[in-house]
This record gives structure tokens, C-alpha cells and sequence, in this order.
């Protein structure tokens, strides 16, 4: 046997020998979830597989034309993009009367520290990888790829908008991607959601501000929605459970 029949050889050995550790993987982690499945936390993961498998079957990518206010399909970008426009236009700019509950606050004047290098660290390190970038193109990897000179230089810009109270004009703008909601006609444009893309520095900014935030701000145990950790489904998932109790006890 030549060099080259025994390289194949052990390739066909060796292609062989990963096909049964994947078809392994595999199996072992279709166990798992099944196991995962019939218990009450998997109640969560059957919803969402069956939504992802229900949203897999709607190729929207593909949808290049949207209807206008009277129906009728428009096809050309510009038509289109005009479009859009109005729409989110109108959507976000509503009157909305819960504004008026922050009516004769009163304002609190006091010295805020500069912020640290270590605040600066945690918040990078919380910010996830691979998230779709703002206006400025610069993702966040690029701060994480630097390592200690990215966060040398976050600290000393988040310190001069801190003494400056002004926001670089780069972070108020974004941009605004409609997202399908997986129901009605894809055609239609009161069927998606606008998602803004913004500036991941400025999400740093925010991260933190939020992680100073939460140390002074007190919020009780029974908040659901946007916390950590938590979701509102939980709050709806522990009446639930307190209604079973109350039958089981009624009929013993």
C-alpha cells in the first residue's frame, strides 16, 4: 500500500469513527431535551420550538414589495421606502398620556463620581457578540478585541459625556429595520415591528448607567418585566399554580 492509499485509508477510518461521535451528540442531546420537555420549565422551550419551526416555514426575505393605505402593492424601492417612512413616522410619534405621570417630579441636584475603569469592564464583558451594528459600524467586538486600551479609551469618553452632558450626535441616530411578526399577510406593513439598531458604544454608555442605577433604585419582588432573569410569563405562570392548589384542595 502507498503513502497515498494508506492516507485515504485512515481518512475513511477517521471520517467514520466522527460520523458516530456526531450521530452520539446527537442522540444525547435529543434525550435531553425531550427529558428537558416533560418537565414544567420545558414548558417554555416547546412554545418556542414551535414558533421557530412555525417562523421557519415564512421565507420573508424574500418579500421586496409592501401594500399602501388603500391596498394597492407597491413595487419600486423608492415607493417603498416612502412608505415605511410614513408609517413609523405616525406609529411613534402617538400622543401617549402616560407621559404625563412624570408631571411635578422634582429634580435632585448632586454630585455624581466619574466612572471607573472597572464599571467600564463589566459592562463590556456583558455585552453579547454578533448583535447587528448602528449608524457608525463599529461592533462591539472591536472594544473587546482591544482589550485594556479599548477601556482606557471608553472610560475618559464616558467621563467627558458625563462633565459635558451631551451625547455624541453619532448615538441619537439609528437605524430602523422592520421585523415581520410571524402573522397576516407579509405583504402588509402594519404587520411588522420596528426594530432600531444603535450604536453599540452607546449601549456601553447605558450598561453603565443601568449597573449604578440598580444599586439606589429600589424595586420590589414582584416586577416581572424587564428584569433580569425574570419574565412576565412568570408572573402569569404563579396564579396558575395557586388556582391548582386552591381545586386539588377544594375536592380533598
Amino acid at each position: 500500500m502507498d503513502r497515498t492509499e494508506e492516507n485515504r485509508q485512515e481518512y475513511k477510518e477517521l471520517q467514520c469513527r466522527v460520523k458516530r461521535e456526531v450521530s452520539k451528540a446527537k442522540q444525547k442531546a435529543c434525550d435531553e431535551l425531550y427529558t428537558r420537555l416533560n418537565t414544567r420549565e420545558g414548558e417554555k422551550d416547546l412554545y418556542r420550538l414551535a414558533r421557530q419551526r412555525d417562523r421557519d416555514g415564512k421565507d420573508v426575505q424574500q418579500v421586496r414589495v409592501i401594500k399602501d393605505r388603500d391596498g394597492r402593492v407597491l413595487t419600486s424601492e423608492e415607493s417603498v421606502q416612502r412608505r415605511w417612512k410614513e408609517y413609523f413616522e405616525e406609529l411613534m410619534n402617538e400622543e401617549n398620556e402616560r407621559e404625563k405621570r412624570i408631571e411635578g417630579v422634582n429634580s435632585v441636584e448632586q454630585k455624581v463620581d466619574k466612572i471607573r475603569k472597572d464599571e467600564v469592564g463589566k459592562a463590556l464583558k456583558r455585552m453579547k457578540s454578533g448583535k447587528a451594528v448602528g449608524p457608525d459600524d463599529i461592533p462591539v467586538e472591536v472594544w473587546k478585541c482591544l482589550g485594556e486600551a479599548a477601556v482606557e479609551f471608553l472610560t475618559n469618553l464616558f467621563n467627558r459625556v458625563l462633565e459635558s452632558e451631551r451625547m455624541p450626535e453619532e448615538w441619537r441616530r439609528s437605524v430602523l429595520v422592520p421585523i415581520f411578526k410571524n402573522k397576516g399577510d407579509v405583504q402588509s406593513y402594519s404587520n411588522y415591528r420596528g426594530i432600531k439598531l444603535m450604536s453599540h458604544t452607546m449601549k456601553l454608555w447605558e450598561r453603565v448607567v443601568e449597573a449604578r442605577l440598580r444599586k439606589v433604585v429600589e424595586i420590589c419582588e414582584q416586577q416581572y418585566g424587564f428584569m433580569p432573569r425574570k419574565s412576565t410569563t412568570d408572573a402569569i405562570f404563579a396564579p396558575r399554580i395557586l388556582m391548582e392548589k386552591y381545586r386539588d384542595g377544594q375536592r380533598e
